[in-house]
This record gives structure tokens, C-alpha cells and sequence, in this order.
């Protein structure tokens, strides 16, 4: 199952690329019986607003984004203009934002960047279920 979406990169995009995956896994959860945990829903709300702020804050134009599921993963997958590979800044607590990209990291199984003929795609993949972690995230 995949889908993907055109935002146009102005104020609203953020809710609206968050609102456009949160209705693709209602419909991978309804249609094709996936599981989908609510910790899931949230980080992937979560990692597609940051990457949809870089994307819009680093790079000129439209941004696409593209979800993709399998049994067990989601791949978010965002598209930019700005062919520059970004960076985790090192971990430094008295740093006022940009941390955007190590929360991502962090809470993804998988990060990794392609640059493309014009501007580049991130990609990023999150565990449908809580299984890798023996459910602790609800204990």
C-alpha cells in the first residue's frame, strides 16, 4: 500500500502532511487489517512534521511526500528541492532547536537520505507494532 501527496509548502502543510498519514494508517488498519500501534500513529505524526519543517524551511517550492507500508513498517518518504544532505547536529542540551533531525533518528528504525537529479529524499522507517521492544513502550 502506498500513497503519495503534493504540499505546496505554505503554513498549513505541516497539519496537512500529518492529517494525509494519520488517514493512510487508519486505512492500512481498516482495509488491510495491518496493526498499527498508537505508538506508531504518534511518532510517525511526529516524524513527519519534522522532516516536513526541514523540508519547508530549507528548500524552495513544493514538497512531496510519500508513505509507504509493508507488514511490519512504514516508510515516509519526503522529497525537497534543496539537493544538501542534512546532518544530526551533535547532542548538545544547551542548544535552542534544531534537534529535529536527532528526534527522527532516534525514533526511526531506519534513516537514510538520497540525493536525486533535483533536491533530495529522505527516508524514514517506523515499526508498525511496539514487537521489537517486547511492548515495554506501555509498561
Amino acid at each position: 500500500m502506498r500513497a503519495g501527496y503534493a504540499l505546496e509548502g505554505d503554513d498549513g502543510c505541516i497539519a496537512e502532511a500529518r492529517q494525509h498519514a494519520v488517514a493512510f494508517l487508519d486505512r492500512a488498519r481498516t482495509d488491510h487489517r495491518l496493526p498499527v500501534s498508537e505508538r506508531a500513529l504518534g511518532l510517525t505524526q511526529l516524524v513527519v512534521s519534522e522532516l516536513v519543517t526541514n523540508a519547508r524551511k530549507y528548500a524552495p517550492g513544493p514538497v512531496l511526500m510519500e508513505l509507504r507500508v509493508t507488514a511490519h513498517a512504514l516508510d515516509v518518504v519526503i522529497w525537497d528541492s534543496d539537493p544538501t544532505v542534512p546532518t544530526a547536529r551533535a547532542a548538545d542540551p544547551e542548544r535552542i532547536g534544531q534537534h529535529g533531525l536527532e528526534i527522527v533518528k532516534a525514533l526511526t528504525e531506519n534513516l537514510f537520505t538520497e540525493q536525486e537529479p533535483v533536491g533530495k529524499r529522505i527516508t524514514a522507517r517506523i515499526a508498525l507494532t511496539d514487537a521489537h521492544n517486547g511492548g515495554a513502550a506501555h509498561r
